[in-house]
C-alpha cells in the first residue's frame, strides 16, 4: 500500500481518555505508511500547562482548529421553544431539537470539514468520537466520496438518521469494546461494519512520582487507607455516589482522592462540606501524572453510568490496585468479579464493596495482582495500534 494522508477529526470539549489514547495511537502509528493531520472543532486544555494543539506539535502531528460559523441567539432560542413546547414529549423534543442542529450546526459544519479534505487531499477520514458526535464528518466525507472511519469510544444510542448514516456512509466503526459494538448494532448498525479493537495502554508505564510525597503533599496522614478515582468531573461520572460512600464509611484512618476537574467541581466540593467529609476528601484537580495518584492509592472506585472502555480502569489495574465499578460496557469486559475487583448491579451502593476490601486486606492485595496480570496480557498497547491500523489498511485497500 502507497503512503496515504489520514485527517483525523475531533468534535469534542474537553481532555479525556479518548484523547490519550489517540495521542497513544498517533505516537506509534507506523509514519511510514501513514501521514496525519488533525483537525479539532476545540483547542481544548491539557490542564492549566498545556493543550492538544502543543501536544500534537510535540509529535509531529500537524493541527487545524475547524472554523466555525457564529452561533446566533437564534439558535439557542428555538431549542428552547422546542423544549417549552414539546415538554410532553421527550421523543419528538429529541427529533425537532435534532433537526435545528442539523440545519443550523451539522450542514455547515459538513462544509466546512469537506473543504478541508479537499484541500489536503486527504485519503481518509478518522473520526475520534461517535456518530452522532461525528455526523458533520461522515457527511463531508460522502460529500466528496472520501472513505471515512469511526472510532466510537462510547456506549451510546443512535437515531434513526445516525444509523441509517453509520450503514450508507461510513466504511468502518471501530468499537473500543464489545458493549460499544452492541449498542451500536442495538441502534441498527450492520455488525460488518463493526471492529472491536480494545483499548490498550503501554505496560511499561511507571509513576513519575512516589506515593509517600504525594502523601505529604496532600496532607493525608500515614496510615491512613486511600480510595479515589480519576476523570472528568461530569455528571455521568457520578463522582457523588463516591461521596456518599465515604459518608457512610465510618472508618476513622480512610481518605478520598478525587483527580480531575470539570463542570461539577463546585456542586461536588459543596456534597462533602454537606455530608461532613470535607476533611476527609481531597481534589487534586486535573493532572497529567494521573499514574502516580492511582498507585498511591488503595482502592480505585469508577461510579461511571456509561463508557466505552475506560482507560483509567487499565492504568488502575496495571498499577495493581482493585477496582470498584458499575457493570458498564467496557468495565465488564475488564473487571472480573470477585477476582480483580466488584461490578456493581446498577442501584447498587458502593459502601459495602468498599468496606469488604478494606475489612480483608489480602483480597485487596490478590486483586490487584490478578487485575495487573491480565492488563500485561491481554490490554498492551501494540495490540491497540496494530489493531487500528488494520482497520487503516482494510479501509485504504
Amino acid at each position: 500500500m502507497s503512503f496515504k494522508k489520514i485527517l483525523i477529526l475531533d468534535t469534542g470539549k474537553e481532555w479525556g481518555g479518548g484523547t490519550n489514547s489517540l495521542l497513544e495511537l498517533l505516537k506509534r502509528a507506523d509514519r511510514k505508511r501513514f501521514g496525519f493531520t488533525a483537525l479539532f472543532c476545540n483547542n481544548y486544555k491539557m490542564g492549566a500547562g498545556s493543550d492538544i494543539s502543543t501536544e500534537l506539535d510535540k509529535i509531529g502531528i500537524g493541527f487545524v482548529q475547524l472554523g466555525r460559523g457564529r452561533r446566533s441567539a437564534y439558535l439557542k432560542g428555538m431549542k428552547e421553544v422546542v423544549r417549552s413546547v414539546l415538554f410532553f414529549s421527550g421523543a419528538l423534543k429529541k427529533k425537532y431539537i435534532f433537526s435545528i442542529e442539523y440545519i443550523n450546526r451539522i450542514l455547515p459544519d459538513s462544509k466546512r470539514i469537506a473543504a478541508v479534505l479537499k484541500e489536503g487531499g486527504y485519503d481518509l477520514l478518522y473520526m475520534n468520537n461517535q456518530p452522532s458526535s461525528n455526523l458533520e464528518g461522515i457527511l463531508a466525507a460522502k460529500s466528496l466520496g472520501v472513505p471515512c472511519i469511526q472510532h466510537s469510544r462510547i456506549d451510546v444510542a443512535l437515531n434513526p438518521f445516525e444509523a441509517d448514516a453509520v450503514n450508507n456512509w461510513v466504511n468502518r466503526v471501530i468499537c473500543v469494546s464489545n458493549g460499544v459494538k452492541d449498542s451500536l448494532v442495538g441502534s441498527g448498525v450492520s455488525p460488518d461494519k463493526c471492529r472491536v479493537v480494545y483499548n490498550g495502554i503501554d505496560t511499561g508505564a511507571r509513576p513519575r512520582s512516589g506515593s509517600a510525597g504525594l502523601r505529604e503533599d496532600l496532607g493525608i496522614r500515614k496510615g491512613s487507607v486511600i480510595l479515589g478515582t480519576v476523570g472528568s468531573l461530569i455528571k455521568r461520572k457520578r463522582v457523588s455516589l463516591l461521596l456518599k460512600a465515604v459518608s457512610e464509611l465510618k472508618e476513622s484512618k480512610l481518605a478520598c482522592v478525587i483527580v480531575g476537574e470539570g463542570p461539577e467541581m463546585d456542586s461536588l466540593r459543596e456534597e462533602a462540606r454537606r455530608l461532613g467529609i470535607r476533611d476527609r476528601v481531597v481534589f487534586t484537580g486535573f493532572s497529567t501524572d494521573a499514574l502516580s495518584y492511582i498507585n498511591f492509592m488503595d482502592i480505585f472506585v469508577f461510579p461511571s453510568e456509561k463508557e466505552g472502555m475506560p482507560r483509567v480502569i487499565l492504568e488502575a489495574m496495571l498499577m495493581g490496585k482493585p477496582v470498584i465499578a458499575f457493570d458498564v460496557a467496557g468495565a465488564r469486559e475488564l473487571i472480573i468479579e470477585g477476582r480483580t475487583g466488584f461490578l456493581l448491579k446498577e442501584g447498587s451502593h458502593l459502601a459495602p464493596a468498599i468496606k469488604s476490601l478494606l475489612q480483608d486486606r489480602a483480597l485487596m492485595v490478590k486483586m490487584g495482582e490478578a487485575g495487573r496480570k491480565r492488563v500485561i496480557e491481554g490490554f498492551g498497547i501494540d495490540n491497540y495500534v496494530k489493531g487500528v491500523e488494520e482497520v487503516f489498511g482494510e479501509v485504504l485497500a
